[in-house]
């Protein structure tokens, strides 16, 4: 099982970028694809986006027109999508959106970012509270779980490059980085790629200011975060950087499971 996720900073965007030919290469095969940041409606959606490759497709967009929402591919059919995870904030910005296959669920899922401001910043703290209990639940319910998207926490100094620099900006605070630890290591919840990638310099997401694509200074805060159980099969990770659809990269992660 191949699982995909990207932050694609607007579906309409990343289709003229060439992430549909991507997709829908031979040699990529991959099982299910997450996507964040659509900033569409579905109507609006691109016709080469709504089903790329043959698969079933669900998407979750924000009330707010151009801002936010996610989307969910899957080359087998779903038992069931889930939109929203029951917190209306959020659940209005189209953040959450979860295929249930069998006793395994793939969630795409788009984190509040707060470096707009202070007001955005609450948002997120809001939004990280909120979803505590929400992870307990999935947890409990004794399915395996692998919740992919852009959760806007660099969790360590290894991954961002100038991490002593940001220590105090949205993204690598002490209280987002806490909240990651705490569901790690008292959660039980794994990072898969880093379980399976230690090496520094591995980024997601690059500024568009300077030259920090062509420098490689990043942020990893694209993850696929998972119940121990099926974060045990994952055997392979990689992050897509030969092309550019985004501020983002894909995050490839391969599992040794079939859905």
């Amino acid at each position: 099982m191949r699982i995909i996720t990207l932050n694609v900073n607007g579906i309409r965007s990343a289709t003229t970028k060439g992430v549909v030919k991507w997709l829908e290469s031979p040699d990529l095969q991959w099982d299910v694809l997450c996507l964040q940041e659509i900033k569409a409606d579905e109507a609006d959606v691109p016709d080469a986006m709504r089903a790329p490759a043959g698969s079933f497709s669900a998407f979750y967009s924000a009330q707010k027109k151009g801002y936010s929402g996610t989307a969910l591919h899957a080359k087998r059919k779903p038992d069931r999508f889930i939109r929203g995870f029951g917190v209306p904030e959020f659940d209005n910005e189209g953040r959450y959106l979860q295929a249930d296959f069998g006793d395994v669920s793939v969630i795409s899922a788009y984190f509040p970012s707060g470096s707009a401001g202070p007001e955005r910043q609450e948002s997120k703290f809001r939004f990280l509270e909120a979803f505590v209990p929400h992870l307990n639940q999935l947890k409990a319910s004794g399915r395996e779980i692998i919740l992919c998207g852009d959760v806007n926490i660099a969790h360590k100094e290894i991954d961002l490059k100038n991490w002593k620099s940001n220590q105090k900006n949205s993204g690598f605070t002490p209280e987002e980085r806490a909240w990651l630890t705490e569901r790690f290591d008292t959660d039980g919840w794994v990072d898969v790629f880093r379980r399976i990638d230690p090496r520094p310099d591995r980024y997601t997401w690059w500024s568009a200011r300077g030259q920090a694509y062509a420098n490689n200074v990043g942020w990893r805060i694209d993850y696929q975060i998972a119940t121990p159980g099926i974060a045990a099969k994952a055997h392979a990770a990689g992050i897509y950087t030969k092309e550019k659809f985004s501020d983002h990269a894909p995050l490839v992660i391969d599992y040794d499971f079939s859905l």
